[in-house]
């Protein structure tokens, strides 16, 4: 809480001292609601005189997509008004914000590898490269988001971001959630932290854009309900209304994720694009050199201040510390060309990599390990291409890593959309991707006998296949996965690696009807496990559906308003558990979940700012109580929030 009020407190100071560093606007801005895509003949130049356009306040995504700053009042905006800024329709949320999330399915187009960290509850809320957004915008701007959390505590995202020319850009943000929720032991304080750099030379010839991100994690574990407290809440025992009486299997449980990246991306062009005098538009010679560097380290504490028998057997009955380090270095340099001659853009890249999976000791005498650290160094080979060929777009990445250490590795992306005019967009694409498993599977110490390990697993090979369509009639998506050599954790908390190959089939749609007044958001998924379904669960069926009415309320239309309700539901299955030990998730084959769920909402807009009132699983008190996130963890009860989105345009 502290970090979050010094940071708005900074936030309005940098407001105050920078509004008049950039140049007034002759007359003054006028902005328009709306939001759209800029396409690559479409970019428009930030003019610094007259008057300014929604359209000028551009969000540069790490791939270069250019999309605008968006104040409008929509039913997406309302999926995505959550801690995670996204929608997260395949996820199924703990019961405090910012604690983790169960899978209700999985994406599988993951180009990256080097293997992960691991701690994947944590991972959810970690930002990465991809994550981070760069801005130009022609006056100094502004974006605060509010909500209220569980019991005690709130969320914000704050976001302070101006131009100090028309080429140069700086940015400014931080997110944060403290919420104390409802049952015991299940406090979090959340914090991501981060600034970015943007500059480019007049005609482009040096771009350059960097960040710093720095991420803490904070979350009491209460390791779920214990057998009574269990019965008590699927009974729907009056004296455990107050769900802080109900006992929980930890008391003094904890764990902390931190992580901190500086990334650098910048190139020069060594010969610029010239055009014919005969053909104008013909650009036949531009050739660039790029580099990016990209230093990343991070941590994960368990902390206990006396052991527990939820764990099993320890080697001290003393406090618990656990540390683990991940260090993860990159330097890739790149020669791109661009000219008819390859139809497009090609670029080639190599890679130097280093990565360290460290502990400071040995931590458990009873089962030690043979080495306290993982170590790797490789240099990794690749390219990419894309393309416009009249209506289609193409797109092809791959990249190897030679050698039998944990960053060996090896990917083929492919891609190819077409669009017809605004009536559909259809899209294939094919991703074939090696990678090592992540290193808490590999490596792993505790005080606890039962989880110390050290593996040497074969890399998981994962094949899919996707196909996306989007219509003014219906939106679908398809993908098929096939995975050979997967890796989870099993009902004994131990790693496995299956034999068994998984194919995993996932078909979404999703349609908006609007009519005068009223609309109706559906969103419905099938999920088919045709084989390995013993180790990779998720639910048939998922379905999501939003009605909602939609106007503008007083003389003048001063307010928008949207009141509508969602049914979610998905049908039973055996959701994985979840082990505050590891923070990830495990098999168990004893306890299924799937139910139904019914929110309500109360969303105004005045002007730029939107206001949101929520009533989460709004049937609760008249329903079954067989809500569970996870096995021993219930879904949230009947709880009313309040949030704000705010948006200044100085």
């Amino acid at each position: 809480m502290k970090n979050i009020l010094f940071f708005s407190f900074l936030l309005l100071i940098t407001i105050t001292s920078t509004v008049y560093a950039q140049r007034t606007l002759i007359g003054g801005p006028t902005f328009n609601n709306g939001v759209d895509t800029l396409g690559n003949n479409g970019e428009r130049k930030v003019t610094l005189s007259g008057k300014t356009k929604y359209t000028d306040y551009k969000i540069i995504s790490p791939i270069n997509d250019t999309t605008y700053i968006d104040t409008t009042l929509t039913i997406t905006k309302e999926y995505k008004f959550n801690f995670l800024r996204k929608d997260n329709f395949e996820l199924l949320a703990f019961h405090n914000q910012g604690q983790t999330f169960n899978n209700l399915a999985y994406n599988f187009r993951n180009r990256k590898t080097s293997p992960s960290f691991g701690y994947r509850a944590k991972e959810f809320f970690y930002m990465d490269v991809d994550d981070i957004n760069y801005y130009q915008v022609p006056t100094p701007t502004t974006e605060i988001l509010y909500r209220t959390g569980m019991q005690q505590g709130q969320v914000l995202d704050a976001l302070f971001t101006l131009n100090f020319s028309e080429r140069m850009n700086f940015s400014v943000a931080y997110k944060g959630v403290r919420s104390l929720g409802q049952y015991r032991r299940s406090l979090v304080s959340l914090g991501n932290f981060r600034t970015t750099f943007r500059y480019e030379t007049k005609e482009e010839q040096y771009t350059i854009r960097a960040h710093i991100a720095t991420q803490d994690m904070f979350g009491q574990e209460n390791g779920g309900l214990t057998d009574s407290a269990l019965e008590s809440f699927i009974a729907n025992d009056p004296n455990f209304s107050q769900r802080s009486r109900l006992d929980v299997n930890l008391e003094d449980t904890e764990n902390q994720f931190d992580a901190t990246r500086f990334y650098i991306e910048h190139d020069f062009k060594l010969l610029s694009s010239k055009k014919d005098s005969i053909k104008k538009n013909t650009d036949f010679s531009n050739l660039k050199i790029g580099h990016r560097f990209l230093s990343e380290n991070k941590t994960y504490k368990f902390i206990e201040s006396s052991t527990s028998s939820f764990f099993g057997n320890a080697h001290t009955s003393s406090a618990i510390n656990e540390n683990v380090t991940n260090r993860y270095l990159s330097n890739q340099f790149y020669l791109e060309f661009n000219s008819k001659y390859v139809l497009g853009k090609f670029r080639a890249k190599a890679d130097l990599k280093s990565v360290t999976h460290a502990y400071d000791s040995i931590l458990n005498p009873n089962n030690p390990v043979s080495t306290r650290q993982l170590k790797a160094d490789n240099l990794g080979f690749g390219a990419d291409w894309r393309a416009q060929i009249k209506g289609f777009s193409l797109y092809a990445d791959a990249g190897i890593t030679p050698g039998n250490n944990t960053l060996s590795g090896n990917y083929l992306y492919a891609k190819a959309s077409f669009k017809k005019d605004s009536l559909f967009t259809v899209s294939g694409n094919i991703n074939i991707h090696s990678t090592a498993p992540n290193f808490n599977f590999l490596l792993h110490q505790s005080a606890y006998d039962n989880y110390n390990w050290e593996n040497n697993f074969e890399n998981i090979q994962t094949r899919n296949l996707g196909v996306n369509l989007e219509s003014k009639w219906i939106n679908a998506s398809l993908d098929f996965t096939n995975i050979d050599n997967y890796t989870y954790f099993g009902s004994d908390n131990l790693p496995y690696q299956t034999s068994e190959s998984i194919a995993y089939l996932k078909v979404k749609a999703w349609k908006e009807f609007r009519s005068g007044k009223f609309g109706l958001y559906n969103t419905l998924m099938y999920q088919n496990v045709s084989s390995g379904s013993s180790v990779f669960r998720v639910p048939d069926f998922v379905t999501r559906n939003t009605f909602y009415y939609k106007d503008y309320w007083f003389k003048g239309n001063p307010m928008q308003v949207m009141i509508g309700a969602t049914f979610n539901y998905f049908t039973e299955y055996n959701a994985n558990a979840y082990n505050p030990l590891l923070s990830d998730f495990t098999l168990q084959d004893t306890d299924k979940i799937g139910y139904p769920t019914l929110d309500l909402f109360f969303n105004a807009q005045v002007r730029r700012t939107r206001i949101y009132f929520k009533i989460d699983n709004a049937l609760s008190n008249v329903s079954s109580k067989n809500y569970f996130s996870a096995p021993r963890h219930p879904y949230r009860d009947f709880v009313i929030r309040f949030g704000v989105v705010w948006n200044w345009f100085i």
